[in-house]
């Protein structure tokens, strides 16, 4: 409860920023103003909805709602970064053009009359000031204002416009070769399917997980891994998304362990575990098997639930997953989130498959994830374990990426 009202005070007051510095600091006082201010309101309640609704609600008009909701999250942040960027400039800027010196008035001008009176003609002096108007000159504070907003506004736009393109395209294949010392010569070449983080949801059409299941079987992989954060909602409501999961081709079978997001359904994953299984998807949960190669067993292939499966009495367990394992045969472990990685690297095992960051999916989240875990992306090591961590094929909330695009990745196994 504390950590979502944090995260909604942190909303409004970043809303309240954004109308200070779009929409106040760019207008005068009137229906301009009166009406940007409603649009803004708009956003933030589509917002809401987007968080909490999709949450609470399964309805087409929620996930309709969601669309922007999302979107403008997106926007949001980078319109957010981009005018704190411009704060020290703007500042700078309406300090030197503070506006000309105020003239002082012209002394008055007296001018000698003659006036009549009962007593003759007399002289009096008659003061006239003159009338000086104001020079007519546009209000530069507010012309650098609406300059910082429409600089925002563009730059946070073409962002996000470049990241939905990303982010509802293609994901990329990586191609990753990796050496086990310890990997039998006629296993070399073992071929592995990694994919995280496909999150099917309310805003991902059956589209999104055929253009992935089609980018695996271009692999002709022995083994595909699919570690985690599958779906976004209960087999009811997304069952028809994931069909084209069963058409998943592998030589030496399909694999799949929980990742966070299926601990946050309902009832947790069981169903969705019941459902892989009757696509051909196996689910290591704490678990191990033998993966053979030309003959020879290649790798002992171990799997564990992810962290928050504690919430339910299943969390991860690297005892059964590992202990009594065949000696002089490498391990590979899948394991959803990379920070697993600390103790089974204790544990001598060889290599980790992980997703679970989306390699930060919008920039410079990338710079956070370290806070959280180990590896944010890509090949690393933790002790003496190698470890790989992918972008992940979908996202989440925004369905947006800016400098990590989505991927599936084909590791190749080689002795060395």
């Amino acid at each position: 409860m504390g950590f979502l009202v944090v995260v909604f005070g942190v909303v409004f007051a970043v809303h309240y920023y954004l109308y200070r510095r779009l929409i106040r600091s760019t207008t005068l006082p009137g229906r301009a103003r009166k009406a940007l201010t409603a649009v803004l309101v708009l956003l933030l309640v589509l917002l809401l909805v987007a968080l909490v609704g999709t949450r609470v609600a399964s309805s087409w008009i929620v996930h309709l709602l969601a669309w922007p909701g999302f979107i403008w999250v997106a926007v949001m942040f980078y319109v957010t970064l981009i005018c704190l960027a411009l704060e020290i400039p703007r500042l700078i800027l309406n300090r030197f053009f503070r506006g000309d010196p105020v003239k002082a008035a012209p002394p008055p001008k007296v001018i000698p009359a003659t006036v009549g009176s009962s007593s003759g003609p007399r002289k009096i002096e008659i003061q006239v000031e003159d009338v000086v108007e104001p020079p007519k000159r546009p209000d530069r504070r507010l012309f650098i204002n609406r300059t910082a907003a429409v600089v925002a506004g563009v730059g946070a736009g073409t962002i996000v416009g470049f990241g939905l393109k990303s982010g509802l395209g293609d994901p990329v294949l990586e191609r990753v070769p990796i050496r086990l010392a310890n990997l039998d010569p006629r296993a070399h070449g073992l071929r592995i399917a990694l994919v995280s983080d496909i999150h099917l949801g309310p805003l991902t059409g059956i589209a999104h997980t055929e253009r992935i299941v089609d980018k695996i079987n271009r692999c002709d992989a022995d083994i595909v891994a699919i570690v985690g954060d599958l779906v976004d909602g209960s087999v009811r409501e997304l069952g028809h998304l994931a069909a084209p999961l069963r058409d998943i081709q592998a030589r030496q079978g399909s694999y799949f362990v929980t990742g966070n997001h299926e601990y946050y359904i309902e009832g947790g994953p069981a169903e969705w575990i019941d459902t892989l299984e009757a696509y051909g998807i196996r689910t290591l949960a704490n678990e191990r098997l033998s993966i053979y190669h030309d003959g020879v067993e290649a790798i002992t292939l171990a799997g564990v639930n992810d962290v928050n499966g504690a919430t339910m009495e299943a969390g991860p367990d690297l005892h059964p997953a590992l202990f009594g394992r065949p000696e002089g045969v490498p391990t590979v472990l899948l394991a959803h989130q990379p920070v697993i990685g600390t103790e089974a690297a204790s544990w001598g095992v060889d290599l980790q498959l992980s997703g679970h960051t989306h390699g930060g999916q919008m920039v410079p989240f990338d710079q956070i994830v370290p806070l959280q875990q180990p590896v944010v992306r890509g090949l690393d090591t933790i002790g003496e374990m190698q470890i790989y961590v992918t972008r992940g094929a979908g996202f989440w909330g925004p369905p947006v990426r800016v400098g990590a695009p989505p991927e599936v990745t084909l590791i190749r196994l080689e002795r060395g």
